[in-house]
């Protein structure tokens, strides 16, 4: 199992994948907005998404837990 980690504090600017989707090292899981900048948090491993832990106009600290993945 991995986290998806917010690299900084900002925005949740939109939520790119769905609990079930498969993802690939490199896959968008999620933009962030700060600064009236897109930052894209990818995933690096792959995995299954099993957890969100954000939504879309959210407000996240650095270090958050964006996704959690499951082995695929």
């Amino acid at each position: 199992m991995s986290e998806v980690l917010a690299p900084m504090e900002a925005n949740v600017y939109r939520v790119e994948v769905a609990v079930g989707d498969t993802v690939s090292p490199g896959d968008v899981v999620a933009v962030l907005e700060a600064m009236k900048m897109e930052i894209p948090v990818n995933a690096e491993a792959s995995g299954v998404v099993t957890e969100l832990r954000v939504v879309a106009g959210e407000n996240v600290a650095e270090g958050a837990v964006i996704a959690v993945l499951a082995d695929s």
